[in-house]
């Protein structure tokens, strides 16, 4: 098999149907310029909102410590074999999800599409979201940090407000800007910027939250495990975070194995992602966790505010009572995650690029306008359920989760693509990695480029532990959500 690659420029604006690599088929591929623009890429996209506002909701509700060494040690296996088999297949077929499970095997076609709804589900809702910290970044300019942190400032911008649609688009538009300019001149070149940008600010604000009177204590709490306070739902939390913050099950990893060289060492190169994104999520617990305990406490008003309750209530609240250092950290931090939800919304916009580019074998510069234009069109309903359609609750109405009217679209959407499709997704590829095309093919394309030294590891999981762990997975949150259980 040739190892010979196009250049960037060519394969850019190429028409596709032209062979990668010999295989007969295989639409032409755009390349990452190296191991490095791969790992940045990959990282980026694994950085995401769920690292900056969920993992230090969990490890404060957790036990601060023990949820930490448990949700290392899942990465460094469980997180690690899916990845490995993710980025092998898009590596070895050339293709994005779809592509990959047809190109393998005809009849689990099936399982490609599922992992191809998934980034059009979440990349509106994600976007608006998006939208939401635009704003918050540029009010800490603009607006006096008291006024954020009043408790009516952000009902009042996302409840009937024009303004959402304003931010959302702006968002969209920087998103498909990056895109496309290609994965070399956009993705790459974006991503050496804003991941050196996102670890710098982390370290910075970190640095200066143990500084504040009191924060060592919510160290302490952070990094000493307390083995009393290990349990089942603990061990589900960490499963459930680690599985989402690694970009798995959504065709990311898929697609971007596909651009990646096979002179290189792919094994090192997973090995690396892990330790960015798990360090941006350590750094995120640094950040909130030794605030809270300075500033409230203790850890309990981050325990009880998961997502926006955290993000956009309680943190302003912190910063406007740090005084005239407040505004500064207030905009730092929301430019930081700013940062994180770009990079992870133009991973799922290239994902969805490439699966309409590689469905209807379209040039690039044409998938991207049907992709750009359904995100929009959908991204706009979804936020119509914060203004016309608040309305709806299709939550209570199809499931009978919760309270009428206590949800909106964009928790439908959430629901939908994390607690039900990315877990069925995850195991079925499990399955079809571990039993229909087996292992091995998985372990041959690692072995192209470098020696695999986790293979037996690899094997292990993907066949046995993995499918179980997933199926405990999806049980549990779809309990979770319907209110039968507490996770």
């Amino acid at each position: 098999m040739s190892t010979d690659h196009y250049t960037p420029e060519a394969q850019e604006e190429a028409p596709l149907g032209v062979p990668h690599d010999g295989l007969p088929g295989v639409p032409k591929r755009s390349s990452w310029s190296g191991k490095w623009g791969f790992i940045l890429a990959a990282a980026a996209s694994a950085v995401g909102l769920g690292n900056l506002w969920r993992f230090p909701y969990l490890a404060a509700k957790y036990g601060g410590g023990i949820f930490l060494l448990v949700y290392i040690v899942l990465v460094v296996t469980f997180g690690f074999s899916l990845m490995m088999a993710e980025t092998a297949l898009g590596r070895k077929t050339g293709q994005s999800a779809i592509g990959a499970f047809s190109a393998l095997s005809k009849k689990w076609k099936f399982v490609g599409i599922l992992a191809s709804i998934v980034p059009f589900i979440i990349t509106p809702y994600y976007a608006i979201i998006g939208g939401w910290v635009t704003k918050y970044m540029v009010s800490y300019i603009v607006t006096p940090a008291a006024e954020i942190a009043d408790g009516g400032f952000f009902t009042g911008f996302i409840l009937m407000n024009p303004e959402t649609y304003l931010y959302l688009i702006v968002f969209l538009l920087i998103v498909y800007l990056v895109v496309a300019l290609g994965v070399n001149k956009g993705i790459e070149n974006v991503n050496k910027v804003l991941m050196p940008a996102l670890i710098i600010m982390s370290i910075g604000i970190s640095v200066y939250a143990l500084t504040l009177p009191g924060a060592i204590d919510g160290v302490a709490f952070y990094l000493i495990p307390d083995f009393s306070k290990f349990s089942a739902e603990l061990v589900l939390g960490a499963m459930g975070q680690m599985f989402y913050s690694l970009s798995l099950a959504m065709g990311i990893m898929i697609t971007y194995g596909s651009y990646f060289s096979k002179e290189h060492d792919l094994e090192h190169s997973v090995r690396r992602i892990e330790v960015f994104d798990t360090g941006i999520a350590i750094l995120a617990g640094f950040m909130i966790i030794p605030v809270s305990f300075a500033v409230l406490g203790g850890g309990e008003a981050v325990m009880t505010h998961a997502g926006p309750g955290l993000m956009f209530g309680i943190l302003p609240t912190v910063f406007d009572s740090l005084g005239a250092a407040g505004p500064i950290l207030g905009f730092l931090f929301f430019a930081l995650v700013f940062f994180a939800a770009l990079t992870s919304c133009i991973s799922l916009f290239e994902t969805c690029t490439s699966i309409v580019a590689d469905g209807f074998h379209l040039r690039r510069k044409f998938s991207i306008l049907i992709a750009g234009v359904f995100i929009m069109v959908v991204g706009i309903f979804v936020n119509m359920g914060y203004d016309n359609l608040l309305w709806m609750d299709p939550m209570y109405t199809l499931f009978g989760i919760g309270e009428y009217q206590n949800s909106q679209l964009l928790d439908f959407f959430d629901f939908l693509s994390n607690t039900i499709l990315m877990p069925i997704v995850a195991l079925l590829t499990c399955i079809f990695i571990g039993y229909v095309v087996k292992p091995k093919a998985i372990i041959d394309e690692v072995k192209i480029s470098s020696k695999f030294n986790g293979e037996k590891l690899f094997v292990v999981m993907i066949k046995y532990i993995a499918p179980v762990l997933l199926a405990v997975i999806l049980v549990a949150y779809v309990l979770n959500t319907a209110g039968v259980i507490a996770i």
